[in-house]
């Protein structure tokens, strides 16, 4: 299925990292570029739906993204959410003004019995991205942390707390009754290459694969010749953005690229390292997994452009019109 001359990927994504690295493949793809992004990090606020990592991608892939933030629309000002906290509302999770129309727009078409998937995908239309965004699902999903004070809901551990507590265990509430959409599965089919992204792999990545069917498209798309690559987001011990280095630790796993290829293994063939972590690929390799070494950070549009390069590189997505 490589080598062709227009080549189709699929990125499971979520959060900063995956958003950047999605750009780039963007830059690489265009509409052949497919991102399945997690939605168990959903929340409800002020009787909207937010939908953080959705949100993040599509704002990159548009070009609208707070560089500076790392989440959110450039420029942002608060003014609704200060009238909010006049009122009395909670002030921990503030929505920008211009990001608070989204969410507007999302809960008007959810509640007139438009699927998420088609919502998702109108406002991507309107903000003129090449590649789509498919949520994981349409059934509701909701992830939950449990700390040594108790279980809470994803956003207050991320956001209200600071992801400061220690997490000793994960659920995603409704993941049982939630099942793979028929975009993501045609998705599958026609991808030559699957990659999932530098993103946490239990926050991120695991709600993804936890969805009824998806493991099963994953596997037919494998059967049929495609690729599947993960890229390390944790580089030199460190998370790039996030907690994913604190939760591998307090969940028992070890803080690093290897610890993160744990999670994969029997699942890709090729992972990505960072080059300050080249002495651990013997330690990858014995995992059964290919190894690529290569520059990671994505710091700039053209260094987001660049990994993409080497990741279509590294499973011979290759064809004409690519950038990298």
């Amino acid at each position: 299925m490589a080598d062709r001359a227009d080549p189709r990927v699929v990125l499971l994504a979520g959060g900063v990292g995956g958003a950047r690295l999605a750009h780039g493949l963007q830059a690489n793809l265009g509409d052949r570029l497919t991102v399945v992004v997690n939605t168990a990090d959903d929340i409800e606020r002020h009787g909207l739906l937010v939908c953080p990592d959705h949100d993040t991608v599509m704002y990159t892939l548009a070009g609208i993204d707070n560089r500076d933030w790392g989440w959110g629309i450039a420029g942002e000002t608060f003014a609704a959410a200060e009238m909010m906290a006049g009122y009395g509302e909670e002030s921990w999770f503030r929505l920008g003004d211009r990001d608070l129309a989204t969410h507007v727009v999302r809960t008007s078409r959810l509640r007139d019995g438009m699927r998420l998937t088609d919502v998702l995908l109108g406002l991507q239309v309107s903000l003129g991205l090449r590649a789509r965004i498919l949520a994981m699902t349409d059934e509701p999903v909701r992830t939950e942390v449990r700390t040594d004070a108790g279980w809470l809901d994803f956003q207050t551990y991320f956001v209200r707390l600071h992801q400061e507590p220690d997490v000793r265990e994960l659920r995603y509430r409704g993941l049982d009754d939630a099942r793979v959409t028929p975009e993501v599965v045609d998705a599958f089919e026609r991808a030559d290459a699957i990659v999932i992204g530098p993103s946490n792999p239990f926050l991120s990545i695991a709600p993804i694969l936890g969805v009824r069917g998806m493991r099963e498209a994953i596997d037919a798309a494998r059967a049929r010749g495609g690729r599947v690559l993960a890229m390390s987001g944790i580089v030199g011990g460190k998370a790039i953005k996030g907690p994913a280095d604190r939760i591998l630790a307090s969940l028992g796993h070890e803080t690093s690229a290897v610890g993160v290829a744990r999670q994969y293994r029997g699942l890709v063939e090729t992972f990505v390292i960072d080059d300050v972590d080249a002495a651990l690929e013997p330690a990858i390799r014995a995992l059964g997994l290919d190894v690529i070494v290569a520059d990671t950070i994505m710091a700039d549009d053209a260094a987001r452009a660049r990994v993409a390069g080497v990741l279509l590189d590294a499973i011979g997505v290759l064809g004409s019109g690519l950038t990298a």
